[in-house]
């Protein structure tokens, strides 16, 4: 599958017919006044106790203020430019250095993770064994490509470039893939052309927004689009999962597109309250993260009726998915972002922890190799 801040592997994807928080409560990150203890480390900020000063930090990002609330439909702003207004003191200067080399070095296994794939693909054409394409589902792929474009556009608007750049690596390694199913004509031609016409409109929409050459009549346009695409898809989704348990139809979709046009209509002509149009353009950077969420609750469900298929599943392509989605979870932390910190931890976890756990049990993988992924993942989140 292609890569996103919250990545799965291009493999599992047969089964699926496949922001925003501006209006925060200023805080201000003091400086320490004594170097952090070793044992504090890189995940979750809890305080045991709020009476008391010394606080244990799981996360050892500097504390919050009490009053600190995450509005996470309305995270457009950058965050460096009001959706988190902090003070910019060394401390948090430090951090947000630090945080963002970690979501640049995302971009290592996301690269690997989708790589394997387009060798073998080219390897499969050259041999003239175009059925082998066949495993790897256009509607599939063509789903998590606009996955990728709503979050590139999230993070476009959030000047989080380093997330911008896996997302873009996301978006150019899937439609790599698709133009090798193409060529296999596993992959009708009008859908490929229709497919090109949208990722190159994405990716320059995309990067002249986020360089502040484009006209906001047109960006605006563009955000209409994914969010009635990505509000379309994920109800048909999550229904053609569990086909053929449950009826195949195209109802679920259909009924979204319907109310998808009417929100984005009456967000546009003014008949939303202010409160509603910030929900409608959350709409489109969720959707993405419930498309990528879903994932892996496919996979398990594909996993618990075919045991026998888990052999097909690699080991490596998970355990990349699991570190490309951790590196990326402390900087969802330090900005509060609460969309991106569930998508990745969601992805960390469930997809990439997860489905390690089930090949392990299934004797698929060595008790090394999960032992190894288990305590990695447990030395990351402390």
């Amino acid at each position: 599958m292609a890569k996103s801040c919250f990545c799965y592997s291009p493999l599992h994807l047969q089964h699926l017919t496949q922001h925003q928080n501006r209006n925060l409560v200023q805080f201000k990150y003091p400086t320490f006044p004594s170097p952090r203890p070793h044992h504090q480390n890189l995940i979750f900020l809890l305080n045991f106790s709020p009476s008391v000063s010394s606080h244990y930090h799981l996360f050892a990002f500097p504390p919050r203020r009490p009053n600190f609330v995450v509005n996470a439909l309305d995270s457009d702003t950058p965050h460096h430019q009001g959706s988190v207004k902090v003070g910019r003191n060394e401390s948090y200067e430090q951090w947000d250095s630090l945080t963002s080399k970690f979501s640049g070095a995302a971009n290592i296994p996301f690269l690997l993770l989708q790589m394997p794939q387009i060798i073998l693909n080219a390897r499969n054409l050259m041999s003239g064994n175009k059925t082998a394409l066949f495993a790897i589902t256009w509607l599939g792929m063509l789903t998590s490509l606009l996955g990728n474009l709503s979050l590139l556009s999230y993070f476009a608007k959030k000047r989080e470039k380093e997330a911008m750049v896996v997302q873009t690596l996301g978006v150019v390694s899937t439609y790599v893939v698709l133009v090798q199913l193409a060529l296999a004509e596993t992959m009708p031609l009008p859908y490929f052309l229709a497919t090109s016409v949208v990722v190159a409109a994405g990716l320059v929409l995309n990067f002249m927004n986020y360089f502040g050459l484009l006209n906001a009549g047109i960006w605006r346009f563009w955000e209409d689009f994914i969010t009635i695409g990505g509000l379309s898809v994920l109800p048909q989704i999550m229904w053609s999962t569990f086909v053929p348990f449950i009826p195949n139809s195209i109802l679920p979709g259909a009924i979204s597109f319907v109310i998808a046009i009417l929100a984005v209509t009456m967000a546009r002509s003014g008949k939303l309250s202010e409160e509603g149009v910030k929900f409608v353009g959350g709409i489109s950077g969720w959707t993405a993260t419930l498309l990528f969420m879903w994932m892996p609750v496919s996979q398990m469900w594909t996993n618990f009726l075919n045991p026998e298929n888990m052999k097909g599943l690699s080991a490596v392509s998970m355990l990349l998915a699991m570190l490309g989605n951790g590196l990326m979870l402390p900087r969802a932390l330090l900005i509060r972002d609460f969309m991106w910190f569930t998508g990745s931890a969601w992805a960390t976890f469930f997809y990439g922890y997860g489905n390690l756990a089930c090949l392990f049990f299934l004797n698929i993988i060595s008790k090394e190799f999960f032992l190894a992924a288990t305590v990695g993942l447990v030395s990351w989140i402390g």
